[in-house]
């Protein structure tokens, strides 16, 4: 499997974030995204997922399920948590497993390998910063998706919730997954490096 862009070219309100932008990345392998603020990394990884559309240029997956589109083989991870906060933590865990359809892991067993297994029953309202960030890390594990799109991924998390995710990205990138991420830290795995700077 190979995640690829060509040629890609980002306009937003009118101004060119990046242009001519070339990438890949294959099964098994981590890309991290670097680049000064405002240059441009959320944004590809929103144009990957199909949340924003080229102003030019192709991004294609080769080798994934040819059923599906490039957006229902990703998982995007934003800055914000998108939980409900009047919703408990398993139930939050359960619309997003029934929102996402496809392959499913057992959740009770997602919320444990983050962390959060004795926080189940509590509205996520409660949860600190950190924990909605292993609640969202949970929604990784429950619905297998290959392409892991993660923006600023260990944002709020201890150094133990660090090392946590370092694992999970390494377990993924070991079942054939890939990881495009976009970040200002070291990601704990080995990953290449794609360096995108704004146009100005």
């Amino acid at each position: 499997m190979q995640l690829s862009g060509r040629g890609v070219i980002c306009v937003r309100g009118g101004r060119d974030v990046f242009s001519g932008l070339d990438f890949e990345a294959s099964s098994g392998e981590a890309v991290a995204v670097v680049g000064r603020n405002g240059s441009g990394k959320t944004s590809l990884l929103r144009l990957i997922a199909g949340l924003l559309v080229p102003a030019g240029g192709t991004i294609a997956l080769d080798g994934g399920d040819a059923e599906l589109t490039l957006p229902e083989q990703c998982h995007y991870l934003g800055h914000r948590d998108a939980l409900k906060p009047a919703l408990s933590v398993a139930e939050n865990l359960a619309f997003w497993a029934d929102f996402l359809g496809g392959e499913r892991f057992d959740p009770a067993e997602s919320l444990a390998i983050v962390g959060l297994d004795h926080a189940a029953h509590l509205p996520a309202a409660f949860l600190s910063a950190g924990q909605r960030r292993r609640l969202s890390l949970a929604r990784l594990l429950t619905v297998r998706r290959p392409v892991w799109l993660l923006d600023e991924p260990t944002t709020a998390l201890d150094v133990a919730g660090q090392d946590m995710f370092s694992g999970l990205m390494r377990e993924h990138l070991g079942r054939g997954g890939l990881i495009i991420a976009a970040t200002h830290a070291p990601l704990g795995i080995d990953s290449r490096e794609l360096r995108i700077g704004a146009v100005t």
